[in-house]
């Protein structure tokens, strides 16, 4: 009975029941028309709560770090462009040393058509993710600086309140939203159609995931001194949440609430670093997109890129990824510049791309969240080494 109702089950039984209904749904039936415009109204309930996610945990995490806040920013930083380059550059080697022997054919054609959503009740965030992760950091440290209690009382009371709405609204409709999610996947034929073209592929690309998370939690554990595993043993429902959304800042709910379980973390060091990995620490996405930019590369132009241009493009896309938003497609969407500029793809390459990167893009989001929490493992090893105490908000004015 505990299982049944437990979040993983749940989020599986969504999946399961969603790719169901999808194979069964009517072309055009008024069911379908209900399952899209229900994925929509979701999709955008969850999208607003993001911003408010991101202040409400980075903001108050950064106060509390006091004098300490603008180095811990630095470190986290620095940790999440060293995992997406290391990432990039690994994929680059298993590039060039397989896709040379493998025989790819590509076609995508055949796809259902999904109908729009009945009505569409557009609910716009209150600002961009990335406006919130910049107020988040310039309040925070501001705050810090000034050592302002009555914005650092404010901000830990808007936490609670984020908390309470991620636990009475968001963390309920996640199965839901991934349920119609992988119905209209389903029904479309991504499931069936698109994804046996590249299966070869998006396997390889799924082993250097968990290669790179292994890589990760290892150096997570040797630095920290603690046992990795008490980690990533509890990311099982924002791995699952993660394949469902397709997106990091969506996963963030559920990924907080996993990391808060692991006792080898400081509660700080996962208010702080948590949200804001999410947004800025994306080695699954980067790791499948340059995997997949070679692919392509052989299939349409014949030869893969020289290793400088790949270089270069694996040290640029470390740096679009930062900044690149926690959404679906969000990666390659912010990298779209460099894909045509430093790689030379035309507009069937960038197509081409955009496709097979959407096959995989939950198993890439899964990637990323995971690794946040390896990253916060070292975060909390750094904070431990150079004797960073746990810092609390004073309340008393």
């Amino acid at each position: 009975m505990k299982l049944v109702k437990s979040l993983p089950f749940k989020l599986l039984m969504g999946v399961v029941i969603g790719i169901l209904i999808g194979q069964f749904l009517p072309e055009g039936g008024a069911l379908l028309q209900i399952v899209v415009t229900a994925k929509y109204i979701m999709g955008q309930l969850i999208n607003f709560c993001v911003p408010l996610i991101i202040i409400g945990f980075i903001a108050p995490s950064i106060v509390k770090l006091g004098s300490n806040a603008s180095r811990m920013l630095g470190v986290a930083l620095i940790l999440a462009y060293v995992s997406s380059l290391g990432a990039a550059l690994f994929s680059t080697a298993a590039g060039n040393a397989i896709i040379p022997h493998l025989n790819i054919v590509s076609s995508v054609d055949g796809l259902r058509e999904v109908p729009s959503p009945v009505f569409q009740l557009a609910i716009p965030q209150i600002m961009s993710v990335m406006s919130a992760l910049v107020i988040s950091v310039m309040v925070g440290l501001a705050a810090a600086w000034t050592k302002a209690k009555v914005i650092s009382m404010a901000l830990q009371e808007f936490q609670e309140i984020v908390l309470m709405i991620v636990t009475k609204v968001i963390i309920p409709i996640l199965p839901f939203f991934i349920a119609t999610t992988f119905c209209t996947l389903s029904y479309e034929g991504t499931i069936t159609k698109q994804l046996p073209v590249f299966l070869i592929v998006v396997v390889i690309v799924m082993v250097g995931h968990y290669i790179w998370l292994a890589l990760l939690y290892g150096l997570a554990g040797a630095y920290s001194g603690t046992n990795p595993m008490d980690v990533l043993r509890h990311y099982g429902p924002a791995y699952i949440t993660a394949v469902g959304t397709m997106s990091s800042a969506a996963t963030l709910a559920v990924a907080l609430r996993c990391a808060r379980k692991a006792k080898t973390l400081r509660s700080d060091m996962v208010d702080f670093g948590i949200p804001l990995f999410a947004n800025i620490h994306l080695c699954g996405s980067v790791l499948t997109e340059v995997f997949f930019v070679m692919t392509v590369s052989k299939i349409l132009y014949g030869q893969l890129p020289s290793v400088g241009t790949m270089i270069l493009f694996c040290a640029l896309l470390g740096i679009f990824a930062i900044g690149a938003p926690g959404v679906p497609g969000g990666t390659v969407m912010a990298s779209l510049g460099l894909i045509t500029g430093v790689l030379g793809f035309d507009e069937t390459g960038t197509a081409l791309m955009l496709t097979i990167f959407a096959l995989q893009d939950s198993f890439g989001t899964a990637c990323n969240v995971t690794g946040d929490g390896a990253l916060t493992l070292m975060l909390t090893g750094y904070a431990k080494k150079h004797g960073i105490a746990e810092q609390k908000i004073d309340f008393t004015l």
